[in-house]
């Protein structure tokens, strides 16, 4: 196993955790008795029994290696989440590309008898069969982003809505461009091959469908800057005439934007995707092509974090009606324009 890092939490004050239930719905703040309310500035926040220290729970973490500002983003928000319970010691795994070497992480966390493993797996057809045996063991896992193959290898699961990016993407430029059945509309893609590009695509054309707009150019990248600039000059240079563009990742979008500013190309719009601190200052500017961009949200192993306390002190989600912990979650795409970009820009990440 790869070195860890023990992470020894820290209780956070009743206002931080106030405003983290306020933030968090479904996977916020919890509690098996009656919420009680306190009075802030703002005015009554919900407290909570639940963010009293319980059993002390070890929490093992693993994900893919901090390659681009998404993934870096998922495993400290994961860390600061931890931090907010003294009752949590959080067990970071180095980040890793390479599925053995994520094997063995797991392998040690079951060795070690951890409480609870949360998992964002590289591949999750790869670590299905490590994860089987941690619950075979156990020890319950929280699946991050990427599914295993079998249904029995997560406790609970965490998910990001691919096909809903799509859908919020094509639904806002149908906003913007519906009444003008002959508009220009242009996809930067991310990987094909991946099952999380297909389905935001799929999501992107079946909502302009519906207000009878097409995909009329697309180019996919690589998730990468370089990908994003060289994708997109090929684009510009085919197309002479856009009037909307989604680009499916804010990490490659800092090349997709240097492709536009190179090109002197102004006359479209441009929609985002992820939810970057550099797209939301974009749109902040009012000067930008970036108009919009759509979350994909980064704070999924913090929520996993939450979810692997919750099941080993055998708690409750308190926002719902049922016991226990939801089986799946999948969180929300919404669309962050400049209306709502200061509600969204604390959980934004740097490119």
């Amino acid at each position: 196993m790869t070195s860890s890092t023990a992470v020894r939490t820290r209780r956070a004050s009743g206002a931080v955790v106030a405003a983290a239930c306020a933030a968090l719905v479904v996977a916020g703040c919890t509690s098996n008795e009656p919420r009680e309310t306190e009075e802030t500035a703002t005015g009554p926040v919900a407290v909570t029994e639940n963010d009293e220290p319980g059993d002390e729970v070890v929490i093992g973490f693993s994900a893919p290696a901090a390659d681009h500002g998404w993934m870096g983003a998922i495993t400290s928000a994961a860390r600061a989440e931890a931090e907010k319970y003294e009752d949590v010691t959080l067990q970071v795994a180095e980040g890793t590309n390479d599925v053995n070497v994520q094997i063995s992480q797991i392998e040690g966390f079951i060795d070690q008898g951890v409480d609870a493993i949360v998992l964002l797996p590289f591949d999750g057809a790869a670590l299905t069969d490590v994860a089987l045996d941690a619950m075979e063991a156990g020890i319950p896992v929280i699946n991050v982003d990427r599914e295993f193959s079998s249904p029995f290898a997560a406790r609970s699961t965490v998910l990001g809505d691919n096909y809903g990016m799509g859908v919020s993407a094509g639904t806002y430029i149908c906003e913007q461009l519906g009444d003008n059945p002959d508009a220009v509309v242009a996809e930067i893609a991310g990987i094909d091959s991946l099952p999380l590009t297909q389905d935001r695509s799929d999501g992107f054309k079946d909502a302009l469908g519906d207000c009878g707009l097409d995909v009329d150019a697309r180019v996919a990248a690589e998730f990468t800057v370089e990908s994003g600039e060289e994708q997109t000059a090929n684009l510009l240079s085919a197309e002479p005439q856009i009037d909307a563009i989604w680009n499916h990742d804010d990490d490659q979008g800092v090349g997709v934007l240097a492709a536009i500013n190179n090109a002197g190309r102004d006359e479209f719009f441009m929609v985002g995707g992820a939810g970057s601190t550099n797209m939301m200052e974009e749109i902040q500017s009012g000067d930008s092509v970036v108009q919009a961009t759509v979350i994909y949200p980064s704070t999924q192993a913090a929520d996993g974090v939450k979810f692997a306390r919750l099941i080993a002190q055998n708690k409750t989600v308190s926002d719902l009606a049922s016991i226990g912990v939801p089986r799946t979650v999948q969180l929300y795409a919404p669309v962050v324009t400049a209306d709502n970009v200061e509600e969204y820009l604390p959980i934004g990440f740097e490119s």
